[in-house]
């Protein structure tokens, strides 16, 4: 009988990473975390480039500005050429604002370059958003934002890009089978046997679901962690409806979960969740 036996994982637990699907921030880290075989699968699909080989892929990869903003990639990958890709799954819609993707690649530009490096030594960009709502209305499965001169209508290439994918997309093509595995809780239903094995192995394998389950309970109570410390920062001590707030806005600015599981994990009604959510846009 081993020394230390596992402690049983809650049955709410179990049931939440039943209904995990990649488009959730925490399951995506999981299921892409080292994995070179998933990050490529996606990249040859979104740039449309089979013969795209990923060198190197970090999973919240950790940046700060010269102000100490901090900036966490969901995932940072490198190919075979040098390109650089920074891939975010964004649930809410204000997370994937047009500003956003400009901090990213600024940061990731900021720490390119070692000192007396040339600045034509910065790597191609591309910072790519997989959104589960159509964020810019636009009807298409894919859209690509790239610098041009007005005066010209000529492309400005400075090696940025910017690419947003509709997760409301669904088709039989390659990217809207894709955009259906990224949806899908039930691993049986997924088209791509990468993503289709790190998904059951998450969600069957026990080591994967204990795997997946301390990670779960991690970014509950960093949320937590974080509230608390907001609140005590503005002096909100008076009740534990405060401390409640704080902890949904913490996790509104992470961005990182949907708005029913934030009401969740700071145990407040959805509606109060919802308004925080229109008074404090992440």
């Amino acid at each position: 009988m081993p020394k230390n036996p596992a402690k049983p994982i809650r049955p709410d637990i179990l049931e939440r990473i039943k209904k995990f699907r990649l488009i959730d921030d925490i399951f995506m880290t999981k299921c892409f975390e080292g994995n070179l075989e998933c990050t490529e699968l996606v990249l040859r699909i979104v740039m449309e480039r089979p013969d795209l080989v990923v060198q190197s892929v970090k999973v919240q990869s950790l940046y700060k500005n010269l102000q100490g903003r901090s900036l966490a990639l969901d995932i940072d990958a490198t190919d075979s050429t040098g390109k650089r890709f920074d891939i975010e799954v964004q649930r809410a819609d204000t997370g994937a604002s047009p500003r956003r993707l400009r901090y990213h690649a600024s940061v990731m530009d900021a720490n390119a370059l070692l000192a007396g490096e040339d600045f034509d030594t910065l790597p191609e960009l591309y910072v790519i958003f997989i959104t589960e709502h159509d964020v810019l209305q636009g009807g298409k499965p894919l859209y690509h934002i790239n610098r041009h001169i007005e005066e010209m209508n000529t492309p400005f290439d400075d090696g940025e890009h910017f690419l947003f994918v509709n997760g409301e997309y669904r088709d039989d093509s390659p990217l809207g089978r894709l955009m259906q595995d990224f949806f899908c809780t039930n691993p049986d239903d997924m088209h791509y046997a990468p993503l289709r094995e790190r998904a059951r192995y998450f969600k069957e394998n026990e080591k994967g679901v204990t795997i997946m389950s301390s990670a779960s309970e991690e970014l509950r109570e960093e949320g937590r962690k974080e509230g608390r410390k907001e609140g005590r920062k503005e002096g909100r001590k008076e009740g534990r409806a405060e401390g409640r707030a704080e902890v949904a806005k913490q996790l509104l600015k992470m961005g990182k979960l949907s708005l029913e599981e934030i009401a969740k994990a700071a145990s407040l009604p959805l509606d109060s969740v919802v308004r925080l959510s229109e008074m404090n846009p992440a």
